[in-house]
Order: C-alpha cells, then structure tokens, then sequence
C-alpha cells in the first residue's frame, strides 16, 4: 500500500533538464544516468517535504494557519541549511516580482478596450460564422 508520499515528485523531464543544463557546461559529454535522476529526484522530495513539515510546526507555534517566508526561512535555520536562507528569500522575492507583474498585465478582456457587450456580439458572429463553414462541409 502506499503511503502519503509515495506518490509525491517533480516532473523527470524538468529535472532532466535542469541536470543537463548544470553538468554540460562544467562537464562536457557527461551523461546523468535515469536511476540517478529518479535518486535525485527522490532526495528533492524527502527534502522539500522536510522543510515544509518543519515550516508547518513553526507556523502552527505561531497560530498561522498559512506557512509563509518567514516559517521557511526558520525551517532551514533551525534543520541546519542557514546557508540556503539567501537564495531562498531571493527566489521568493523575485516570485513575488513576477505576480505583481502578472496581476499588471490583467485579462485580454480588459485589454481590449471594448465592453463585454461589444465582445459578446463579436463571440456570436465567430460561432456563427464557424457554424457556416461547418455545415457548408467540406469544399
């Protein structure tokens, strides 16, 4: 049977690409075997899952029922990574960067200037035209 986290990973093809974005560089013709990804991959999971446990405990000391930065950041203190605190408050403010961004861009309907009105009659003449050709069948 399995357990919670026996179904828990990250997607192999991304892992595979971040290994042979790393590895080719500093070392050429170099090839990551597949068991050796799948260890990888195994140890991102149990460590991931570590530290957001250990998050999870500090946030609930603190009556939070949301784990935030500042939980991470002393997850990996106190399990004994201070040395990835840096980057991690760095991906996370660049994270951060990129949603405020995002939220800049809106939606194509608001983008477009026209009211929903105007887009819904201009929805139904597409269907309708699509339908069209549709029917007419092939030529």
């Amino acid at each position: 049977m399995k357990t919670g986290t026996d179904d828990l990973s990250l997607p192999k093809a991304t892992v595979q690409k971040i290994i042979t974005e790393i590895l080719s560089p500093a070392y050429p013709g170099t090839t990551f075997a597949k068991d050796a990804r799948d260890l990888l991959i195994d140890c991102c999971v149990e460590f991931i899952t570590l530290i957001s446990s250990e998050a999870n405990e500090i946030a609930e000391k603190e009556a939070k029922k949301t784990i935030a930065t500042e939980h991470i950041d002393k997850a990996l203190k106190e399990l004994g990574f201070p040395e990835y605190v840096q980057e991690v408050l760095a991906s996370a403010g660049e994270h951060k960067e990129a949603l405020k961004v995002r939220e800049k861009r809106g939606n194509k309907m608001d983008q477009s200037g026209l009211s929903e009105a105007e887009l819904l009659r201009q929805q139904e003449a597409l269907f309708k035209s699509a339908t069209e050709k549709y029917n007419q069948g092939p030529t």
